[in-house]
């Protein structure tokens, strides 16, 4: 049993909004969550994730550990 007077109340159906958009019901301590990402708008979970190539840092990583396939640098360069 907990202890009476020191548990902030739980809501069991929150609603959590994203861009003024209801996108999820949970339990929470407060009634309204409004949170910028969420899983069904950030990249990783959507699949639209993008590798930043910062001044060639994946070719060079690439590149140093052996898994370019060099026979396509070959044929260009022919």
């Amino acid at each position: 049993m907990p202890k009476e007077g020191i548990h902030p109340d739980w809501y069991p159906d929150a609603k959590v909004y994203c861009n003024g958009e209801l996108v999820m019901t949970v339990g929470a301590t407060q009634p309204e969550i409004h949170v910028d990402v969420w899983s069904g708008n950030h990249p990783f979970y959507t699949g639209n994730q993008k590798i930043i190539d910062t001044e060639g840092r994946v070719e060079r990583f690439l590149r140093k550990y052996g898994m370019t396939d060099t026979r396509e640098e070959s044929d260009s360069q022919s």
